[in-house]
């Protein structure tokens, strides 16, 4: 295609002045015998305008900032005019402005593609997701959404618009995997990495603090609070599915013992535990015949608060979290006792070891067991140089 012309010009709409007296700036984009025209969503003072230059007169701050955003504007325009030079296929003022703006009708969106995925995954729950992972889904599409609508005074985005400043202003990291930006652009972009901080589990001194911790009938949801944390140093089960198991995730072996056995909301991962005398305790404790659940429900926010005073009362520094008795479970119970790294992993119910070794890190006291383990074996061999 030859390209005999191609012109951007801004002009103000003067019947749309707003009563702030707030004139309207406008856009034309000439492609050879085609035009287009947009609004660039920017408002200015009459008397600040400059036709000729099309920008604002002066240096004060309303012209100063004004000036900035048609700069990145006409960079945008002449962004898309170049992408689709090089193509090498016909084109017109329309498709220059459809590619700048997203052309929301024609061009796949970022909320677009967003819906979709959230669909995909409703169509994998109980295969690859849990339903409980869809309102996470939902409410990181609400945020985007309404920070889109806030910075951008759009309903939406396509992906020809997403930059490194979104990057940096929404702190997420978006990747392009079918094709519907004409540029990778985040194929170099790094996002700062976490700071990895190791799981922190009870001590076993601070465990049998909190494990003996005399509390006053009366403070009824305190004792429930710290035999709900008892019972996940036992098991290893996350606040989220202590309170929804029920009698039908117990069941016996061939030999009689009791095994808790459930499907972790977290991921769906099938979790298999042999309850401790204990953890069965703590069962037949709260067993009621008026619920459903095998525990009574308390709300997470009152558990962490109830955590707070009790860690006060047992003398515990630090923090006290209910993930914290997760923690315990594979390293106080099962690792420091000798269990492997992969039953642990299973009855954890994690998708990968990897995620178990962070949770279980070496406790000095199996590192100092395993050493003695390891001189007694080797005492008797003897070193030839």
């Amino acid at each position: 295609m030859k390209i005999e012309k191609f012109k951007v010009l801004l002009y103000l709409k003067r019947s749309g002045t707003d009563k702030n007296g707030k004139t309207p700036i406008m856009g034309r984009i000439t492609v050879n015998r085609s035009v287009a025209q947009f609004s660039c969503k920017l408002n200015c003072s009459e008397k600040l305008w400059n036709p000729r230059e099309s920008r604002l007169n002066g240096k004060s701050k309303e012209a100063v900032e004004t000036n900035a955003k048609i700069d990145r504007l006409l960079v945008s325009i002449h962004k898309a005019f170049d992408i689709l030079a090089e193509r090498k296929t016909d084109f017109d003022a329309v498709s220059v402005k459809n590619l700048f703006q997203g052309g929301m009708d024609s061009r796949m969106t970022l909320l677009k593609l967003f819906d979709r995925h959230i669909e995909e995954v409703k169509s994998l729950v109980g295969v690859e997701y849990s339903l409980r992972t869809i309102p996470n889904y939902i409410y990181t599409r609400q945020r985007l959404a309404e920070f889109i609508s806030s910075r951008y005074k759009v309903s939406d985005l396509a992906f020809g618009q997403l930059n490194e400043q979104f990057i940096r202003e929404f702190q997420e990291y978006v990747v392009i995997k079918e094709g519907h930006s004409d540029k990778y652009h985040f194929e170099h972009y790094t996002l700062p990495k976490k700071l990895e901080k190791p799981p922190r589990a009870l001590s076993r001194e601070d465990f049998e603090k909190l494990r003996d911790l005399e509390i006053e009938e009366h403070r009824w949801s305190h004792i429930t609070t710290r035999d709900l944390f008892l019972f996940a140093c036992y098991t290893g089960t996350s606040y989220i599915d202590v309170v929804s198991i029920t009698e039908t995730n117990l069941v016996k072996d061939d030999s009689g013992a009791l095994w808790l056995k459930y499907q972790r909301g977290k991921n769906g991962k099938l979790c298999r535990v042999k309850l401790l005398p204990e953890a069965i305790e703590l069962i037949e404790k709260y067993r009621s015949k008026s619920r459903k659940t095998l525990f009574p429900h308390i709300e997470h926010g009152a558990l962490m608060w109830n955590l707070s005073i009790l860690k006060v009362m047992a003398g515990i520094d630090g923090p006290l979290t209910y993930h914290m008795g997760r923690h315990s479970f594979s390293t106080l119970i099962t690792l420091e006792n000798g269990v492997p790294i992969e039953t642990v992993s299973r009855m954890l119910g994690h998708s990968d070891i990897s995620t178990t070794q962070i949770y279980a890190r070496v406790t000095p006291k199996k590192l100092f067991e395993d050493m003695d383990k390891y001189i007694e074996a080797t005492k008797d061999l003897k070193l030839v140089l």
